[in-house]
């Protein structure tokens, strides 16, 4: 999850005058949210992450910390490679628990299942729309921390999606692209049933 550091491309400086913070300790990047907009997701979203950071705390990090206390016992830790691995380890796991942490701070939980029977584009929603009157496509407009493109969902901060908030079926909307317009007619608005689990 983290992002790929790129290789220094200095010479090798000695561990006496580099910080103990250096650029692979620095936190990740929060997506960017609109000014005054608040950070949306599903309560299935939010359980996602919250398990995801308890893992990493009550699992992951114990038997990290294991090995690099392990590792150190070894004797000499500048050409021991369980310790050098560990110790980086252990700094992208407490990287990654101070991201989740703040994410889960400031979420907004909204449930879609309030909106089931609408057929006004909100949060939640599984939108299916033409494109130029042709090709059909369908999304589901989720919070920026749970979205994944590859599974059809998109964050409710895209374009796609501030273009189809709001909306309702039947509804012709326009797109602005790099290549010009594009005309969106919204055919089909679902949102999971109350106390149903929802299908993305």
């Amino acid at each position: 999850m983290a992002p790929p550091v790129a290789p220094d491309a200095t010479l090798p400086m000695s561990k006496a005058f580099t910080k103990e913070t250096d650029a692979d300790d620095e936190d990740l990047a929060l997506p960017a949210l609109p000014p005054g907009g608040k950070n949306y997701i599903t309560p299935a979203g939010y359980a996602r992450l919250k398990a995801q950071l308890l893992e990493l705390i009550d699992n992951e990090r114990p038997k990290v910390v294991d090995i690099v206390h392990w590792a150190a016992s070894n004797g000499d830790r500048s050409e021991n490679g369980d310790y050098i691995y560990g110790k980086k380890r252990l700094r992208e796991i407490d990287r990654l628990i101070r991201f989740l942490t703040r994410r889960l701070e400031i979420a907004e939980i909204t449930d879609p299942s309030v909106h089931h029977g609408r057929d006004q584009v909100f949060f939640g929603a599984t939108v299916c729309y033409a494109t130029d009157g042709q090709t059909e496509r369908c999304v589901t407009i989720l919070g920026i921390d749970e979205a994944d493109s590859a599974a059809g969902q998109i964050s409710w901060v895209s374009p796609v999606a501030r273009t189809l908030l709001k909306s309702r079926v039947g509804d012709e909307l326009t797109l602005l692209t790099p290549n010009g317009p594009q005309l969106l007619e919204v055919l089909r608005v679902t949102y999971p049933a109350p106390g149903e689990p929802p299908v993305f």
